[in-house]
């Protein structure tokens, strides 16, 4: 069977929007295979929204690179003038084949909770709806694994790692291919290296968003995921403490530098209320980042405070429930806003 066959094959899998698949509709035409073994299409986006264009885009990028390699799809866009209601301009191919959107989960420091943020925000994505996928982009202390109930190694398929599928998300950790007991000894340069590959060489299918948990600090991997992977926004996690939004300021800075929004701020560990007395207390101070957040002229996406369920449940490899999934609920539906999911 032929290459093209092949491509035209794979195209029938991806549903229309409108119905039936994008060849029997006619919105996928002109297959052309070319020397260097690229593949060529026009894909009509006609009577589609943004969003729903640009997972058609994505779904037909994925189709074809599963079949002819990675990066090997070369789309022309086509849409009827007016034809897309309130889409704008034309969608814009995403950096990563098949990932809408690449959204960092960041810190100045250790410590505050940065993690377990990252995968509690991605669980309550994937519950409003969207296709999420999980990266732990910590290589020397992964946390993924322990945080969302990840056993066993990475299985790789046609030479791609295959993310875990848990609590509806798409989940790859370094910790998923290395012997938990024994410590990761690389240079900056190699670390940052295995996360590109990590990004671009797994199998994510069709994502609308991949949270990236990044290690603290603001050094080789940061840059290289601001530079390489180019995130549509970072969102930045501090305690409400001074010394914490310090640091916060640090990483805010960096991401600036490297021309990365800030999509806002979380405070973390916000407030304690005790089960046994009801008393309610701040013993990291309480505010701090949603001042620093209207100092700095960036959103505030809300306070997630400091509860042993919680931290019972991620021990256990689970998401929070209850009082603490409604609060993550809540910053997952105003960094949707923000980010246009």
């Amino acid at each position: 069977m032929s290459l093209k066959q092949q491509v035209a094959d794979a195209l029938a899998a991806v549903a229309d929007p409108a119905g039936g698949n994008i060849v029997a509709s006619g919105r996928a035409a002109g297959i052309v295979v070319k020397d260097d073994g690229s593949v060529g299409l026009v894909l009509s986006v006609d009577g589609l929204d943004r969003v729903a264009a640009e997972r058609l885009q994505a779904a037909t990028e994925v189709a074809i690179n599963r079949v002819a390699g990675p990066n090997t799809a070369r789309i022309i866009l086509t849409a009827d003038r007016g034809s897309a209601p309130a889409a704008g301009a034309q969608p814009v191919a995403p950096t990563v084949p098949g990932i809408r959107k690449l959204i960092a989960i960041a810190s100045g420091k250790g410590g505050v909770g940065k993690s377990t943020v990252a995968a509690n925000l991605a669980v309550a994505l994937a519950r409003a709806g969207h296709a999420v996928g999980l990266l732990d982009a910590d290589i020397y202390g992964p946390s993924v694994p322990t945080l969302m109930g990840v056993e066993g190694r990475a299985r790789l398929e046609n030479n791609r790692l295959q993310p875990a599928l848990v609590h509806g998300v798409k989940a790859l950790s370094m910790g998923m291919m290395t012997d938990p007991r024994k410590a990761i000894v690389w240079r900056g340069p190699m670390a940052s290296s295995a996360l590109v590959q990590m990004v671009e060489q797994a199998d994510w299918g069709v994502l609308d968003v991949l949270i990236i948990d990044m290690p603290p600090g603001t050094g080789d991997i940061q840059l290289t995921l601001a530079q390489k992977l180019k995130p549509d926004g970072a969102v930045i996690v501090s305690t409400p403490q001074d010394l914490a939004l310090i640091d916060a300021r640090r990483a805010i800075a960096m991401f600036g530098e490297v021309k990365v929004p800030v999509l806002g701020l979380i405070e973390n560990m916000s407030g304690y209320l005790c089960p046994h007395c009801g008393e309610a207390s701040d013993p990291f101070g309480h505010g701090g980042a949603e001042a620093e957040a209207t100092l700095l002229g960036v959103p505030f996406l809300g306070r997630v405070p400091l509860d042993i369920a919680l931290r019972l449940a991620s021990d256990a490899g689970q998401p929070g429930t209850g009082a603490q999934a409604a609060v993550f609920a809540a910053i997952a539906t105003a960094l949707g806003e923000t980010v246009g999911l």
